[in-house]
């Protein structure tokens, strides 16, 4: 087998009791140009996640001892090893059983008896997955962006760590266990909650707060499937008048908002992350803005508001 191949395709963990379906798996994997580790039991196999990361799981449901389900529970509870997907393996009739690994976190399933090029196919499309979510929540992390995922339970699964340092600084309390995963504060807590709980969208997917004399924002969105959602967040400054702004400038209350995330700095792209727009929604907005404001360039604009604002904030000041 060709080393660079080999190396290229990822590593699979395989847990099965049974002899036959470790041979069969492990020789198909391994033609294919997969990495193979194989483990007879839920314990073997939770004790070699201490040491090695598989990018893949095949998992046997019944099995003698630590069953499939309780072993994918704790796998998905270990913030080291929860974002590894599974794939539960299944005879065709045991529906409930199949249903079952979905609830405990699995992201798919393989009928028995094994088809190889099913086999392959199914864990081909979840690594490639897989990868993308990482590579996403890689760009997010050096993006310096506050971003954190969220399940139904609104229990967060992953974060940057801006978000960390974000939560950190408006905990309710103190995490004594640095390996737990942090908690919303209460209010954004409760206005997640409801946002996932809702039956029907609710009017705005973006919650101000103020905490300790901050005004703090966040913005939701669904993952793809709704098990997983996304929060931005952000401090928002508390010494703009939007309103004072907006009408001292001819604007409206959206593109004053623009325009202030533009003198902090932001990029359109990060702007629209902010507000829930898209790019293009921004790049509008600053088109309209450019033209009230008869000015050119970004830095224009910013040289512009901030005397403004200094203007709102201080009236015996002269524009």
């Amino acid at each position: 087998m060709n080393a660079k191949l080999l190396e290229s395709q990822g590593t699979v963990l395989i847990v099965d009791d049974a002899p036959g379906n470790l041979a069969l798996l492990s020789d198909a994997l391994e033609d294919a140009g997969y990495r193979v580790l194989v483990a007879t039991d839920g314990y073997s196999a939770l004790e070699q996640l201490q040491y090695v990361a598989p990018d893949i799981i095949l998992l046997d449901g019944m099995m003698p001892g630590l069953d499939g389900f309780e072993t994918c529970r704790m796998i998905k509870a270990n913030p080291k090893t929860q974002a590894i997907p599974i794939l539960f393996m299944t005879a065709l009739g045991e529906l409930d059983d199949l249903l079952r690994g979905f609830d405990e976190g699995a992201v798919d399933y393989i009928v028995k008896p094994f088809r190889h090029e099913e086999v392959l196919a199914r864990v081909k499309t979840h690594l490639n997955q897989a990868r993308l979510v990482r590579r996403t929540e890689q760009a997010l992390a050096n993006s310096g962006l506050a971003a954190l995922a969220i399940n139904r339970s609104a229990q967060i699964t992953w974060l940057t760590p801006s978000a960390s340092a974000w939560l950190a600084e408006v905990a309710d309390t103190i995490n004594a266990n640095d390996k737990e995963m942090p908690i919303l504060p209460k209010p954004l807590l409760s206005w997640t909650l409801l946002f996932i709980q809702a039956k029907s969208p609710l009017e705005s997917d973006n919650f101000t707060f103020n905490h300790g004399g901050c005004v703090l924002s966040a913005s939701i969105s669904p993952c793809h499937d709704r098990r997983e959602f996304l929060i931005f967040l952000q401090n928002q400054p508390g010494d703009w008048d939007l309103e004072s702004l907006k009408g001292s400038l001819g604007l409206t209350f959206k593109e004053a908002e623009v325009l202030m995330w533009i003198s902090r700095g932001k990029t359109n792209r990060e702007i629209g992350l902010i507000l829930g727009n898209s790019p293009r929604t921004v790049n509008k907005h600053m088109e309209h803005i450019f033209e009230k404001l008869g000015v050119a360039t970004r830095s224009a604009a910013i040289a512009l508001v901030v005397e403004k604002v200094l203007t709102i904030n201080n009236p015996k000041r002269k524009a």
